[in-house]
């Protein structure tokens, strides 16, 4: 074989590994915490169950997903769950984790709140510190989630948390838009068929922003992103059968029914100290069930 074809194979060789380094498989894990309340147990439970079928509907052959909600989203199988994950990752791979839920900050420490003991950032960073994959996306949903972000920084890691510090204490609304940008092909800002971090948080964020001016509520929550070079490159999700539920004209008004329903609990919760509890509690319920309902007839 001449020089000149030897060079020409070896930069074959180096483009093909260099796909395969671009190409590896990703780990998704999503975790609804403790709700605390039945309202909020059902909403987290509900966003983890969509995330989920979203994520196994998207293209692709290469993932693997994991979803941990209600009475299984303790803190022993959430670290199996990561160490599962580290055992089997290589560096080639990607790995996303989406915690959902309620989260608590004393000053000096994060916690996620789960059934049981809850996780302190701390102990999350020694767990995700173990996967090898090179490119990670971790996703905070919770209050106070802005507290963690210094203790989960790592090279090679995006994050996004829903608060931009931990002393941001209320329930937050950033989760639900965080998981319409997965389903919404107007997230898709460069039109490529597939939601990078970036996209989602960006289409997240102002969905968050309306939302409080709409309500002429002050806002509670401001989201913030770490590291957004890497983000614009991390695809999160390809579009897959649920995008249908917003291209569908069958579809479209039930997604929208369910977004107004979603508002009207949001903005409910911010009256919930100036009302009567059982007056409270009835509209909540009511809220809930049509809730529940239309994301039936989604599902169909």
């Amino acid at each position: 074989m001449t020089r000149g074809r030897l060079a020409k194979t070896a930069v074959i060789a180096a483009c093909l590994a260099a796909g395969q380094m671009a190409f590896g498989a990703t780990y998704y894990l999503t975790v609804a915490g403790l709700g605390g309340e039945p309202d909020y147990e059902q909403r987290f439970q509900m966003l983890a169950t969509d995330t989920d079928k979203m994520l196994r509907e998207s293209p692709g052959t290469d993932k693997t997903v994991e979803t941990l909600k209600g009475a299984d989203a303790t803190r022993a199988k959430l670290g199996a769950a990561l160490g599962k994950i580290a055992a089997q990752a290589k560096p080639a791979d990607a790995f996303v984790f989406m915690m959902i839920g309620h989260g608590t900050f004393d000053g000096s420490e994060y916690k996620f709140n789960l059934p049981g003991p809850d996780i302190s950032a701390p102990e999350l960073a020694v767990l995700l510190n173990r996967i090898p994959a090179s490119r990670q996306l971790i996703v905070d949903m919770t209050s106070a989630s802005g507290g963690a972000v210094d203790v989960l920084k790592k090279d090679g890691r995006v994050i996004i948390t829903a608060t931009k510090s931990g002393t941001e204490k209320n329930a937050t609304v950033f989760a639900r838009y965080w998981v319409e940008a997965m389903r919404d092909p107007s997230a898709d800002t460069d039109k490529n068929q597939a939601i990078t971090a970036l996209e989602a948080y960006k289409y997240a964020q102002t969905k968050t922003a309306a939302f409080f001016t709409d309500q002429k509520h002050l806002a509670t929550e401001h989201a913030q992103l770490a590291d957004e070079a890497h983000a614009g490159a991390f695809t999160l999700v390809r579009f897959g059968s649920a995008a249908a539920e917003v291209t569908d004209p069958a579809k479209r008004a039930l997604v929208a029914k369910k977004e107004e329903i979603e508002n009207k609990i949001d903005a409910l919760k911010f009256q919930k100290d100036l009302m009567d509890a059982e007056d409270y509690r009835r509209q909540i319920t009511a809220l809930l069930i049509d809730l529940a309902k239309t994301q039936g007839e989604i599902e169909k």
